[in-house]
């Protein structure tokens, strides 16, 4: 058995695609999504890559809709559903044949009542699970009362189904995540972009009629995200893939060897602290200066949904707003509470 423990992003990704699916019960959808991110770090550690594919790795990471598919995973070519529930009972052989008799696999997954964690608790094939069911209604014993059987197979059987291949870690060496600032590496004139997506390390991408050679990383520029139609600095960076998908907003797929973490990550319009100041008021960054690292904030100022980011400077002299010049170093972002749109 397998524990695992999903992180903010992996809970915020999780419930908001359940909302985009319009699924009838979100709770449980959400839990649904959970148990299969638990199943793809299981198999990302433990099984060759190029054997095993998840086909709503997309729809959740995006927050979007999934296609319908019967199962979650095809895995050495076996049809695999994961089930997720926080009733243990759901895991015996005939309620697990009567909700999903269709695939090849079915992988158990159980969770704790605030689904801060969840446990992979094995597997077992269909097919096994229907000849169980018809013994056990042939039987013609007394059936014990206080001893329930739940069907299952240690987690790591799954590697005996494919070929004989080493142990496998393929878990990311990719440091980034959403919501990081980053700019191309050794660029001295480089623009600060936001990464948006930070795509499994197996996922084929092209870069000018090129395979990529490396995990790929997918940048927003603050310009182009400052055009959509609300303020994405309050948007969670789990869901910044799905607002940037929904508004169209041009994403550029970079190697994450070629990114490195801005020296300077702050652009105009970002909401920003002086750290020296014992108790800090927000201000928003008018201006970025091109030739230092000096940027112009203005106090009590508006917010990117009020004035658009490029229009602060016009607007802070027309209102008579005083700014003021301070290095980056001195600033730190200001937290000014996150909601999922």
């Amino acid at each position: 058995m397998y524990q695992f423990v999903p992180d903010e992003m992996d809970r915020k990704r999780a419930h908001h695609q359940a909302v985009k699916q319009d699924a009838d019960d979100i709770d449980a959808k959400r839990i649904g999504n959970l148990g299969e991110i638990a199943f793809e770090q299981f198999c990302r550690e433990y099984l060759p890559s190029e054997m095993w594919e998840w086909n709503n790795e997309t729809a959740i990471r995006r927050c979007n809709p999934e296609s319908f598919a019967g199962h979650d995973y095809e895995v050495f070519g076996y049809e695999v559903d994961v089930k997720t529930s926080r009733d243990i009972l759901a895991f015996k052989p005939d309620a697990l044949v009567e909700n999903d008799s269709d695939d090849d696999i079915i992988v158990m997954v159980w969770h704790r009542d605030n689904e801060d964690s969840l446990i992979l608790i094995g597997w077992e094939r269909v097919d096994t699970l229907l000849s169980k069911v018809r013994t056990e209604q042939q039987y013609s014993g007394d059936s014990p009362m206080k001893l329930e059987h739940l069907a299952t197979r240690p987690m790591n059987d799954l590697q005996d189904l494919g070929p004989n291949t080493a142990h496998m870690n393929q878990t990311p060496e990719n440091p980034f995540q959403p919501g990081d600032r980053v700019e191309k590496a050794a660029d001295n004139d480089a623009s600060v972009g936001v990464v948006v997506e930070v795509l499994p390390p197996e996922t084929q991408v092209e870069l000018y009629g090129q395979e990529l050679n490396g995990e790929a990383v997918r940048v927003a520029f603050p310009s182009s995200m400052d055009e959509g139609p609300g303020d994405w600095r309050d948007i969670d960076p789990a869901l910044l893939s799905s607002y940037c998908v929904d508004q169209d907003i041009s994403l550029y797929t970079y190697k994450h060897e070629n990114l490195q973490f801005a020296a300077n990550p702050f652009t105009v319009g970002d909401y920003v602290i002086k750290t020296s100041h014992d108790d800090p008021n927000p201000a928003v960054v008018v201006e970025r200066s091109e030739t230092d690292d000096t940027l112009t904030v203005v106090y009590e100022g508006p917010r990117g949904d009020e004035v658009p980011p490029a229009n602060l400077p016009d607007h802070c002299e027309e209102e008579g707003l005083s700014t003021y010049e301070y290095s980056h170093t001195e600033l730190e972002f200001a937290d000014i509470g996150q909601t999922d749109k």
